[in-house]
């Protein structure tokens, strides 16, 4: 097996995931807030400038705003004039106060919920407010602010407030809050982002006034295929072209990433060019691309041959080319990137050259896309491994690019064998099998097996296979022909009720069959009757044994995840279940994978090779009213496991349910003896 080191991390580490992260977090404030953003859009190109309904041309911009080219003598008396209808009544505000809002709503809720979206909304308020320009780049600023204060501010006094004070203490604490981030916003970030903002602008001033605009495409085409897009286009182009667009009603830096037209020539090389299988998937993927507006499809195809993104930048330079020269632009941002998309936002005067912009780019990229192809001496095109990179790059399974895999093009029977995998096949896996197995039960669905094993006991044999999502790639080399899911959250990740409802579809009308490995103690969690999982059903007598009241800590003294681990560990070593040299190696196991499961719980335990410093099966708890920060996750729970065999599956599915269930968790919270979380953890 392969030895866990520290280098999966180091893989994803660097820069490009630091900026692939941070485009995502601003992309996940932006695209909730779209169809907002679509609708003052619409409402910019009927009203503002030489809008659909209003009079004014660029050759006669004082012609009276009443006297729109669709607007009958009837309705000027009824609305007065759709001039103030514009400026005064919807396009103006929305600009300025209801997009920039909302997205200052959705990054405090994104990490406080609801009340981290009020405080957030209140920050954002303030940027607006203190600014003379559209505030996206302040919201995306204040938004996250107002959440994480927020948070931490409550963290404070959690469990101390008197009962009955609680409404008091939280509308006053919010409140408050609100109004400081407000008022600082007003007068400290709203003159630092505009006066960012213009400069950001000038920037692109002077790639206009200089002829370079269309170089951007030498970043934007690349970033695209690495998911760096994000932080290009929700951070930059679509703050800028709003602002663009509200004074002269359109932009064209909303398609210089949107653009479906280099995607759309390079599959169209491969129609035409490609071999095997990319040429006989490459039609298929043209419709989801050009027509669905998911650029990803065409993405494995340029990482399979790189050398095909200098197609795709001069495609893309192409169309950025050609709107300079026409002059013409969109109102709003196009998402998805569909040719629908870019054709509605289209500003009016504006669809010849955005037309002229989606076919010339198309055809450039294809020429070369074609040219390159055919001189290709290696004319093998692996689209699986391909795909997975992808995914890598991405951090998630992709459900479009999937069809282009192996797994996704032939696993279309049903589903009976699913494995939630690990390094160890001890904590993460156990856990994440036993909340799976769960959900797969409460479904219905019967004759389906959910079992965890660690990576290095993989076989190929199973219909499904889940993994923590630095793990996938290593779970993909044993298990290939498996469809893979990946996760980053292991007690309520959103992925397993895709896997449900997947395997509610690919099982709807099939026959059962038996699960692979059927006999093994691990495969006899056959959901819908049976035992589970690992020992479940045999293990419960063991359970005393498995977690001693001496192992359990009501006030952990750890500050940091290191000394938590410490701490865990400890307590294992002192109940004589393991040695130091297991604490170690709980520590190399951490530095791989995040034990982290969700819902502020913790699970640190030992990597696969260090089973021979366990002595017995064995589990400590401790809590920390504080939290301890755990990678960026707030963890309040830590349940270190030393395992031998199967008997401590049967309590991690008990934690599994206990942590899954609000009041237990507050009743975990809550407890003042080892006796009490024991009967919890045992009920």
């Amino acid at each position: 097996m392969t030895t866990t080191t520290t280098a999966p991390p180091t893989e994803r580490g660097g820069a490009r995931v630091a900026v692939q992260k941070f485009g995502t977090f601003l992309s996940n404030m932006v695209m909730p807030n779209i169809a907002a953003f679509i609708a003052w859009g619409l409402l910019t190109a009927l009203f503002i400038g030489p809008g659909w309904l209003n009079g004014a041309t660029p050759e006669t911009p004082d012609r009276p705003a009443f006297d729109g080219r669709f607007a009958p003598d009837s309705w000027v008396a009824q609305i007065g004039g759709w001039g103030d209808f514009a400026d005064g009544g919807i396009v103006g505000p929305a600009i300025t106060f209801l997009l920039p809002i909302l997205i200052g709503y959705t990054g405090g809720y994104m990490l406080y919920k609801t009340r981290g979206g009020v405080v957030g909304a209140i920050g954002t308020i303030g940027v607006v407010a203190g600014a003379g320009i559209p505030m996206f780049i302040g919201a995306m600023i204040m938004g996250p602010v107002g959440g994480w204060a927020i948070k931490k501010l409550d963290a404070l006094w959690e469990g101390k407030i008197r009962p009955g004070f609680e409404m008091l203490v939280n509308n006053f604490s919010a409140g408050i809050l609100g109004a400081i981030l407000s008022f600082g916003a007003f007068f400290g970030i709203a003159p630092i982002v505009e006066w960012l903002t213009a400069r950001l602008g000038d920037g692109v001033g002077w790639l206009v006034d200089n002829g370079l605009l269309p170089a951007t495409s030498i970043l934007v085409e690349p970033a695209k295929v690495l998911f760096l897009n994000n932080a290009i286009n929700h951070g930059v182009f679509t703050p800028l072209g709003s602002a663009e667009s509200t004074e002269t009603g359109k932009s064209l830096l909303f398609l210089i990433e949107a653009n479906p037209g280099p995607g759309l020539g390079l599959l169209l090389a491969f129609a035409v060019a490609g071999t095997g299988v990319a040429r006989a998937s490459a039609p298929g993927a043209i419709i989801v691309q050009f027509l669905g507006g998911i650029h990803e499809i065409y993405f494995p195809y340029v990482l399979a041959k790189p050398r095909l993104i200098i197609a795709l930048i001069l495609g893309g330079a192409t169309g950025v080319l050609t709107n300079v020269i026409f002059g013409s632009g969109l109102v709003g941002p196009a998402a998805p990137g569909s040719i629908f998309a870019v054709l509605t936002m289209t500003a009016p005067g504006s669809h010849v050259g955005v037309i002229l912009s989606v076919v010339a780019s198309a055809a450039v990229t294809f020429l070369v896309a074609a040219f390159l192809l055919r001189i290709d001496k290696n004319k093998d095109l692996d689209l699986d491994a391909a795909t997975a990179q992808m995914e890598s790059n991405k951090g998630r399974k992709s459900s479009v690019a999937s069809m282009l895999s192996g797994a996704g093009a032939s696993a279309t029977g049903p589903i009976r064998s699913i494995v939630f995998a690990c390094d160890a096949g001890m904590g993460s896996s156990a856990m994440g099998a036993s909340v799976l197995r769960r959900k797969v039960q409460a479904a219905g669905l019967e004759g389906v097996t959910v079992v965890n094993k660690a990576i290095s006991d993989l076989t190929d044999t199973y219909d499904l296979v889940v993994t923590h999502q630095d793990l996938t790639d290593r779970a993909r080399q044993r298990t290939g022909s498996a469809i893979h899911v990946s996760v980053d959250n292991f007690m309520a990740s959103p992925r397993y009720d895709e896997v449900v409802e997947l395997v509610g579809e690919r099982n709807n009308g099939g026959s059962p069959s038996s699960a692979p490995g059927s006999g093994s103690p691990e495969s006899s969690a056959t959901v819908g009757g049976g035992a589970h999982a690992g020992g479940v059903a045999t293990a419960t007598a063991t359970r005393d044994s498995v977690l001693d009241r001496e192992s359990v800590v009501l006030e952990g003294t750890a500050t940091t995840r290191e000394a938590a681990i410490e701490e865990a560990g400890a307590l294992l070593v002192a109940a004589g279940a393991a040695t130091t040299a297991y604490v170690a190696a709980m520590h190399e196991r951490e530095a791989s994978v995040s034990t982290f499961m969700g819902e502020s719980l913790a699970i640190p335990h030992g990597t696969n090779e260090a089973k021979g410093e366990v002595t017995r099966t064995a589990v400590s708890f401790v809590r920390y009213r504080d939290g301890i920060d755990w990678g960026g996750e707030q963890v309040r729970f830590v349940i270190g496991i030393a395992a031998t065999g199967d008997e401590h599956l049967a309590l991690l599915q008990q934690v599994a349910g206990a942590f899954l269930d609000a009041d237990s968790v507050d009743r975990l919270e809550r407890a003042t003896t080892a006796d009490e979380v024991k009967e919890i953890l045992d009920a």
